[in-house]
């Protein structure tokens, strides 16, 4: 072999050796650099708008509630209705709120009020079946609406604190968060109503936790689940919130219905037809003042 190709070789096994090196460096580089895909968020928003509650948590999303097959599961609001479809009222996630009025007896509640298109309405009918409900209410529309605050406890119903603006998210806030909201909520009640017992809490999207449990009691509310959710939320229409309701109702049943939030003259409707048959069925009450 001459020296010249022996030279030649060389080089080749050295240029081979420094390619191998570089390639090396390259995919090293590549795998410290931060991967650049966008992503999406998946936040679920907390807060109502306005007054419309129309961003409730679905099945199984964060801070939504339970399906009927997951009742153990604690991923949120079954308000299996506005708060939330398909919510299931049996599983641990509720922290010992009620979902049953523990007696054979069944409670109509209504929630997100008052709301000066359909509140009155609601009372209305109310009044024509001499039936007795729960208005679980917001505390802005409280101070908005001192007046039907009034009207709703001058007909004999029961008040429930549904916090100051429908934070599903609330739950999830510090102690000292979630007191706040909830004072400054009872205080807009007492305000058009200084002397009516508020005993009741119903977190909104049913999206409870130890914390707004804990301070809810704290402050002498029991926490409120329901058991028959129509998801008139939803606006699925008077016959489906009617046939859901009709062929759920059982005693002791806790039925979740909405008087505000946005459009509720579907949930009128049902209500119109779904008293004749409750009240046929069944003895319906508002929960009471002095629950244990």
């Amino acid at each position: 072999m001459t020296r010249g190709s022996s030279t030649a070789r060389a080089a080749g096994i050295v240029t081979l050796v420094v390619a191998g090196l570089l390639g090396s460096a390259y995919v090293l580089g590549r795998s410290l650099v931060p991967d650049q895909t966008p992503r999406q968020s998946t936040g679920v928003t907390t807060n109502a708008d306005g007054p419309h509650y129309a961003d409730q948590p679905g099945v199984g999303e964060p801070g939504g509630a339970p399906s009927a097959s997951a009742s153990a599961a604690g991923t949120g609001p079954a308000e299996a209705g506005q708060d939330g479809s398909g919510r299931d009222a049996g599983g641990d996630n509720l922290f010992g709120a009620h979902a049953t009025t523990g007696t054979p007896r069944l409670a109509l509640t209504f929630d997100d009020g008052p709301d000066p298109r359909y509140t009155p309405q609601v009372l209305a009918l109310l009044r024509e079946y001499d039936v007795r409900a729960t208005f679980c209410v917001v505390g802005e529309n409280a101070q908005n609406h001192p007046d039907l605050v009034q009207s709703i406890v001058d007909a004999g119903h029961t008040l429930c604190n549904h916090s100051w603006h429908h934070d599903v998210g609330l739950g999830a806030r510090s102690a000292d968060a979630i007191r706040s909201d909830l004072l400054r909520t009872n205080a807009a009640i007492r305000a058009a109503v200084p002397n009516a017992p508020i005993v009741w809490y119903r977190q909104p999207g049913g999206a409870w936790t130890y914390p707004v449990v804990s301070v809810a009691r704290q402050l002498g509310m029991t926490p409120l689940h329901w058991s028959v959710d129509p998801s008139d939320w939803e606006l699925p229409g008077a016959t489906k919130i009617t046939a859901t309701v009709l062929s759920q109702a059982e005693p002791g049943s806790v039925v979740l219905l909405h008087d505000a939030g946005g459009d509720r003259q579907g949930t009128v409707e049902a209500l119109r037809r779904i008293l004749p048959d409750l009240t046929a069925r069944f003895e319906l009450e508002a929960l009471p003042t002095d629950p244990t």
